[in-house]
């Protein structure tokens, strides 16, 4: 059988068209693959991984501003607590208890004007004019002030030691709320409040020594104005009369 024969032109078409048709199909195969390909950058991965974490250091920085924003607010919120503890009253009132035994005090009180007064008569030189029962009632005054000034120190300093068992409660409440202070202001007052507990044991210890020195400046002074009655009294005494003057008597009715 024999083989057609191809003309060179007929042939030269043919090549043509297969050619054209392997041009088309390749690209068709060809760019799927350059789509999916990715290149790898070291320098560009390295600069986003630097900036990441500088972000994430300032974020870190900020969440540590506000925390330390927030511990200082406590802060000052506890050294602004008020504390909650007061022991004003029971130091009033035993400062008022020391007050009102010294306002009771008898006969000479202490009052310069009162004082004045009864060293002018009472306890003032012995009159020469006065009379035996004047210079007596005189002397028993005296003794009534003394005895008067010794019973008024004996009321103070009993109300004065009633005063320890108060003054030692109210100063183991304190020292307690200083050493629990939560804050600077809660410290304060409790020192302030210890200062007023001692402030209030200063005033009794000035009651004190106030009824004591004007028990014994009385005492004293009826000592010094016995001495002088005394003197007046041994003048008398000794003060040349008139004698014995011989007379008449009767007797029987006669």
């Amino acid at each position: 059988m024999s083989r057609p024969v191809l003309s060179p032109s007929h042939a030269l078409r043919i090549s043509t068209t297969l050619l054209a048709g392997v041009g088309a199909f390749v690209p068709t195969l060809i760019e799927p693959a350059v789509a999916q390909y990715v290149v790898y950058d070291p320098n560009n991965y390295a600069q986003n991984l630097l900036q990441a974490a500088r972000a994430l250091q300032q974020i870190q920085n900020q969440i540590t501003s506000l925390q330390n924003q927030a511990q200082m607010l406590l802060n000052q919120a506890r050294n602004l607590a008020s504390l909650p503890y007061s022991a004003l009253q029971q130091l009033q009132q035993s400062i008022q208890r020391t007050q009102q035994l010294l306002n009771q005090a008898q006969r000479i009180a202490y009052d310069v004007q009162s004082v004045d007064r009864a060293f002018q008569t009472t306890y003032g030189n012995a009159a020469l004019t006065a009379s035996d029962r004047q210079i007596v009632a005189q002397a028993k005054e005296r003794w009534q002030n003394t005895v008067a000034g010794l019973r008024d120190a004996l009321r103070v300093q009993a109300g004065v030691v009633g005063n320890i068992d108060t003054n030692r409660t109210q100063m183991s409440a304190l020292v307690g709320q200083s050493q629990g202070a939560t804050g600077a202001l809660q410290a304060t007052q409790a020192g302030n409040q210890l200062l007023a507990l001692l402030a209030q044991q200063l005033t009794d210890l000035t009651a004190l020594l106030a009824a004591n020195g004007r028990a014994q400046a009385l005492s004293e002074a009826e000592r010094a104005a016995a001495a002088d009655q005394g003197r007046e009294q041994r003048r008398r005494f000794l003060a040349p009369g008139t004698g014995y003057q011989p007379g008449n008597a009767r007797m029987f009715n006669n």
